[in-house]
């Protein structure tokens, strides 16, 4: 066998063969992978780029790339996803946390931080999006429900591994596993929106992700009009509903919310600038 690589030479390698695979972000990718085989942190890469590989590292390397290169996300490769600055178990059977998911925390919290009242995040996933606001709002209990048990056994795992007490999260169809009659101050949802027709849905690491939590009927807005019909049950007086949508969908969606009789309907933008989070709040009639 040839000599092994050093770390440097090993990245450099690594990061030419996924350029020209196609990664949109060769240099992270590469980076990310070998810390995961070096089971280092990223200053090492730094601090002995001359170091060189054992024959163990080469081949776990080896095999971490050839998953990229195939297409195969990083996240599910290396099973963890950074979302708040809070380090998540990410799995096949969940879709990946991604940042511009945060705008939607960030409006959450500028809307209720000072209120008190239950929070509910359907379709949750890793639990990303009720970690986050748990992790913010301590003093508050919230709830994940995700049609999977896979998906609840995962952000149940999640809360547990982050010390975060005040999150519990059950398997179910939306509102099916609540008891009837609770009430939340907000309940949020980043849920299936793509059209199944999306050309978007046969690109990238969405590819790999799984099309039930991607994919809605009626053009994407199925289970977001399903979620504003049936959230108004459940949200107490003024309480606000909020939505993950589609970067074309502001418009459809706030006309849903303001269909259903919700007040203070608006949209507000990404980090990109495009529309991404909806809300509203519900005021029942005294």
């Amino acid at each position: 066998m040839s000599e092994l690589p050093s770390v440097e030479s090993a990245l450099d390698t690594a990061i030419k063969q996924l350029e020209e695979s196609g990664s949109d972000s060769p240099s992270l990718d590469a980076a990310v992978l070998l810390c995961h085989a070096l089971q280092k942190p990223r200053s090492y890469l730094f601090t002995w780029p001359e170091k060189k590989l054992d024959n163990e590292q080469y081949d776990r390397f080896s095999q971490l790339l050839v998953r990229r290169i195939s297409g195969e996300p990083v996240a599910y490769i290396i099973g963890e996803r950074e979302f708040w600055s809070l380090p998540l178990k990410v799995s096949p059977t969940t879709l990946i946390p991604r940042p511009d998911t945060e705008r939607l925390v960030e409006v959450a919290l500028d809307k209720t931080y000072q209120q008190d009242g239950k929070i509910l995040d359907l379709g949750t996933g890793t639990g990303a999006i009720a970690l986050a606001l748990a992790s913010e709002m301590p003093k508050r209990e919230v709830i994940g429900v995700d049609l999977k048990q896979e998906a609840q056994s995962l952000a149940t795992e999640n809360a547990r591994q982050l010390g975060i007490s005040n999150a519990i999260f059950y398997s179910g169809s939306w509102f099916e596993p609540l008891v009837a009659g609770t009430k939340f101050a907000l309940i949020v949802s980043n849920p299936p929106y793509i059209d199944a027709n999306d050309p978007h849905l046969v690109e990238g690491d969405v590819r790999f992700e799984p099309k039930s939590a991607l994919v809605a009927d009626d053009n994407g807005l199925a289970d977001i009009k399903h979620i504003a019909e049936n959230a108004i049950g459940f949200l107490e007086n003024e309480g606000w509903l909020m939505f993950e949508h589609g970067y074309d969908q502001g418009e459809l969606v706030r006309e849903i919310l303001a269909s259903f009789g919700y007040q203070q309907v608006a949209t507000e933008k990404d980090y990109g600038g495009n529309d991404r989070v909806t809300l509203g709040q519900f005021y029942h009639q005294q």
